[in-house]
């Protein structure tokens, strides 16, 4: 089994695998460093750091590598500003999800990244996809990333030592301090979407900073973060906060079904999306325009608080049901500091969070501050409705 070498470096004192050994290829990652909960806690009121090596990074140089990836994917990128990012999905025909990713487009390179499952099937697809533009995309192994999730990660010592501003916009990056080292370059940070806190809920937001390094500097980066003060976390602390945040993961919490609006990926940068709805044809596009403009889309994700006293917990694929009926699918299934068990869940549209649930026999309810109801009356709902009274 391939390591990372901040598992290999601490897997002796503390570090402790996940339970579940990666496909070949995939580098292990510390699942927790003793204290799972506690490091959840530690991002509401500093910083955590933790090893995603687990993630596969791709390099597209080439002149058109901006043009010409637009014109293959979901999201507005064809001129995206030096030292800017986005998130992005590919679709098939029919407006599902194939492959969702993040790029950062930094010195006339756009680096991206996906779960490492994901890694060379994407780089698979954008090597057939290139025909004549002026782009070449090559996996790169050798790169690695970090996450830095808390108040800390835009102000303090481990933000000022990345020289992260508290103003940093979302999707921003830039280099990391010191142009080489030994004469190596080391990478780049960039900001992401917070995690932690439910869309409507009370909790504060926690800001979210990624650093794309080379695996031969990922213990010099690791060592100075925690020098700065840090707190080692695992990837359990990571997706009990994106849970709670409601931010989904392609295959865990998706299935061969999803299309973009169930899982809350519809818009531009601006609205921390992965699909412009305002941008040319893509594969996929019209069921995304059809959703959006006239009809709901089937499921939506939810999340779902969990019977702690079951036997058993659901494990991702595990159906939803209301009685003896199927009505959605779980997907990552976590222990929460504050909320406890909770799990992440396609739920058909027509469920309400007052519906009593179960999951893989275990008692489930959906938190209600995770529905968002869309009031709005749909542009092209409107327009059928008036060719259908005709002039007035």
């Amino acid at each position: 089994m391939s390591q990372s070498p901040i598992l290999s470096r601490y897997s002796g004192i503390g570090a402790v695998p996940a339970p579940v050994t990666p496909p070949e290829g995939i580098a292990a990652t510390a699942w927790h460093y003793g204290d799972p909960l506690g490091e959840q806690r530690a991002a509401t009121t500093g910083v955590i750091v933790v090893d995603r090596s687990d993630r596969s990074v791709i390099e597209l140089s080439g002149a058109e590598r901006l043009t010409w990836l637009h014109t293959i994917s979901s999201q507005h990128i064809a001129n995206l500003p030096d030292r800017r990012s986005a998130e992005n999905l590919s679709l098939d025909a029919n407006g599902r999800v194939e492959e969702h990713f993040v790029l950062t487009d930094i010195d006339e390179i756009t680096w991206i990244d996906t779960p490492g499952t994901h890694g060379e099937g994407l780089l698979t697809f954008l090597t057939k996809m290139v025909f004549w533009a002026k782009v070449e995309p090559v996996a790169r192994p050798d790169m690695r990333l970090l996450t830095l999730v808390g108040p800390g990660a835009l102000s303090g010592p481990v933000a000022e030592m990345l020289r992260i501003g508290p103003d940093a916009p979302v999707y921003a990056a830039d280099d990391l301090p010191e142009a080489h080292h030994d004469d190596e370059p080391l990478g780049f940070w960039r900001r992401m979407p917070a995690l932690g806190a439910l869309p409507g809920g009370s909790d504060t937001p926690l800001p979210v900073i990624d650093l794309l390094v080379p695996e031969s500097l990922l213990p010099y980066w690791w060592e100075r973060i925690t020098d700065a003060g840090a707190t080692m976390a695992g990837s359990w602390a990571f997706d009990a906060l994106r849970v709670a945040a409601l931010r989904p993961e392609i295959d865990i919490d998706t299935d061969d079904r999803t299309i973009p609006h169930e899982a809350g990926w519809i818009g531009g940068p601006d609205q921390l999306g992965a699909v412009h709805l305002d941008k040319g044809c893509y594969r996929g596009q019209e069921t995304v325009a059809r959703v959006h403009n006239l009809g709901k889309p089937p499921r939506r994700l939810v999340l779902l608080h969990l019977d702690g006293s079951a036997d058993e917990r659901p494990a991702p694929g595990d159906p939803v049901a209301a009685g003896t009926r199927t009505v959605g699918r779980v997907g990552t299934v976590i222990d929460h500091f504050e909320y406890g068990p909770i799990a992440l869940a396609l739920i058909k549209r027509t469920i309400g969070a007052d519906t009593e649930l179960t999951a893989a026999g275990a008692a489930a309810s959906i938190d209600p501050d995770s529905i968002i109801e869309e009031s709005g009356v749909q542009a092209g709902r409107a327009a059928v409705e008036r060719l259908r009274k005709g002039p007035r």
